[in-house]
């Protein structure tokens, strides 16, 4: 299968997404045409002026709900590639059906309207998550693209919405990851495209979305806020307040992984954990007020938590080490280059997303 090179046309889906802005950039910064869907004009307007110096190398198109039968019928016409990102991500549903009915719906609909109308579609890069792959454990252990999350599945089934809220999020993202292995297994033999799945824990670092207040942002985004900024959650904890700690990844590193899924001709059909390593809240923390001069003086007294508290025990980690031999994207000095020259790109550390995150923040006037 040809990889996608500069110059193609790419389709975002859910373009105004903390995410997707990113990837949006960077395609067309390194010279694709990219199409992106949003839910209404007035989101499509802010995507239409951030990215005007482009010309029309960027439009947007209106699907205004992604569960729709044919909703990317239109979107995909034409498209040489195929970024799905739109998903819903929050721990607070009531009824599970309201993430897993999208997440599933949203992801298989985009595939069949690859199959229907998108005759030059040749590679779609699916946005999943490590919720698709973790699952609650009481000892060490490493988890791989080996892995599913089938005890969330199976505890939503049981318990509908009595579920935990990280069950009810995990089984979305599971069911709607299997749901697009079986359709394109299913259907193998007459799509012209292939299928690559992105596996990413939490994503951290600087906002280019509409979002005008910290309120407006996304869960990862909204949970660091909190943790660095107010101090309003539990530092010894990592995402969603487990203590068994957490990954991350720099949303700048995940939206090149994006890219380089399109890229490569050897991520066909592969399921690409990507992941910078582990964190607790306490150690962004750490990490925040060591910076100096400190990139928010606007708050001259950082949120410190209980400094070098963090035991440094993680339960749950991830084998990363796929994205390093498919994507080139690697942890430590072996990557120094930063994606700057040469084959291999170095995941962003704490230090320097912690640093563009609260320039960010300060930026906004948070």
């Amino acid at each position: 299968m040809p990889i996608i090179s500069a110059g193609s046309k790419v389709l975002v889906s859910g373009a105004n997404g903390f995410i997707a802005v990113w990837l949006v950039r960077l395609l067309l910064e390194k010279g694709f045409i990219v199409r992106g869907t949003v839910r209404s004009e007035e989101k499509a307007k802010f995507l239409k002026n951030l990215f005007k110096g482009h010309g029309d190398k960027f439009e947007t198109v209106i699907v205004s709900d992604i569960t729709a039968d044919g909703a990317f019928d239109e979107a995909v016409k034409g498209m040489d590639a195929i970024e799905h990102t739109a998903s819903p991500f929050h721990f607070h549903a009531d009824d599970p059906q309201e993430l897993i009915i999208p997440a599933v719906k949203g992801t298989t609909g985009i595939l069949e309207s690859a199959l229907k109308h998108g005759q030059s579609v040749k590679r779609i890069v699916i946005t999943s998550s490590t919720a698709s792959i973790v699952r609650v454990t009481t000892s060490p252990t490493t988890f791989s693209e080996n892995d599913w999350n089938e005890p969330a599945i199976k505890e939503v089934e049981e318990k509908g919405r009595n579920a935990s809220n990280p069950a009810k999020y995990r089984a979305s993202k599971t069911l709607a990851e299997k749901a697009a292995w079986d359709f394109y297994t299913k259907n193998k033999s007459q799509v012209p495209w292939d299928l690559v799945v992105l596996n990413p824990p939490y994503v951290f670092g600087p906002s280019i979305q509409d979002v005008s207040t910290p309120s407006a942002l996304g869960t990862s985004a909204a949970d660091w806020y909190e943790t660095v900024v107010t101090g309003s959650r539990d530092p010894e904890a990592g995402g969603g307040g487990s203590k068994a700690g957490s990954e991350w990844v720099d949303v700048r590193d995940l939206a090149e992984a994006h890219i380089r899924a399109l890229q490569r001709e050897e991520a066909a059909n592969e399921r690409i954990i990507i992941s910078a390593g582990p964190f607790k809240y306490q150690e962004w923390m750490d990490v925040a007020n060591s910076l100096n001069p400190s990139p928010i003086p606007s708050h001259p007294s950082l949120q410190k938590g209980n400094p070098g508290s963090t035991d440094k025990v993680y339960l749950s980690r991830y084998d990363a080490s796929k994205s390093g031999r498919v994507l080139g994207m690697v942890s430590g000095p072996e990557g120094e280059s930063l994606g700057l020259t040469g084959e291999k790109i170095r995941y962003r550390t704490k230090e320097e997303c912690a640093r563009h995150t609260l320039a960010d923040f300060e930026a906004k006037g948070w």
